[in-house]
């Protein structure tokens, strides 16, 4: 009898695994400074990310009354990636029990990757700057397909990088997106409620929640690939 694959847990990036939120304000404040807009704060934040730099600055740029075109927008990213590379780690920490919770996850067999929006080179430069790097058999970002988050190309394309099996794998997140995901791609999601999500997370459906990653368990995780088969298979 051939084992069952090595279960494999995907997390969203930001407001999931990192705070990052003082960073992208600061740099997302020092792009739109060039037009002579007024900054945005954290509370706008929830409503402005997760598509990734392009779509965060048209939002915020149309928040404070300012709409863009096609050729503004390009310098503007350049400007924020710019600021937000070169202040790498800057403020962002794990989320508390994060690092525990991983090598929990890792100590029993299980593979780890990241799915975010965000720009691949971003993701993998702050996971890097953190020491964070060799905890993930997969590190995805919003341009490394030609497809993102909702689409369930991306969780399925970032499974498949990993090395996993998509019956026998978790989605964690934060946001619409994320829970969206895992729906997309037929498989349990866990949400966390810290992160940036503009509406309450269990509004949007997971399978679960967790709200400390000391929550994070094998045991959770198995229980929730049992279940979610079970629910499939009815």
């Amino acid at each position: 009898m051939t084992p069952a694959p090595a279960p494999l847990v995907v997390f969203d990036l930001d407001g999931t695994l990192l705070d990052t939120h003082t960073d992208l304000v600061e740099s997302l404040n020092h792009t739109i400074a060039a037009l002579g807009l007024e900054p945005v704060t954290y509370d706008d934040l929830t409503h402005l990310v997760g598509q990734g730099a392009r779509v965060m600055i048209e939002r915020a740029c149309r928040l404070r009354g300012h709409p863009l075109s096609a050729d503004t927008l390009p310098p503007l990213v350049e400007r924020f990636v710019a600021h937000y590379a070169g202040n790498m780690p800057g403020h962002t920490q794990p989320y508390p029990g994060l690092i525990a919770a991983m090598d929990l996850l890792k100590s029993g067999g299980y593979r780890l990757a990241v799915c975010t929006n965000k720009m691949e080179s971003l993701a993998r430069g702050l996971i890097e700057k953190l020491g964070l790097t060799g905890y993930f058999d997969a590190i995805t970002g919003g341009d490394t397909f030609e497809y993102r988050k909702p689409d369930a190309r991306h969780l399925t394309s970032t499974i498949e990088r990993a090395g996993g099996d998509v019956s026998r794998t978790v989605m964690v997140g934060d946001s619409i997106n994320d829970i969206a995901v895992a729906k997309n791609a037929g498989v349990p999601s866990i949400a966390v409620p810290f992160g940036y999500s503009d509406v309450p997370v269990n509004t949007l459906g997971p399978d679960h929640i967790i709200t400390h990653f000391d929550e994070l368990t094998t045991e959770l995780v198995e229980r929730l690939l049992g279940e979610y088969a079970e629910k499939v298979a009815v």
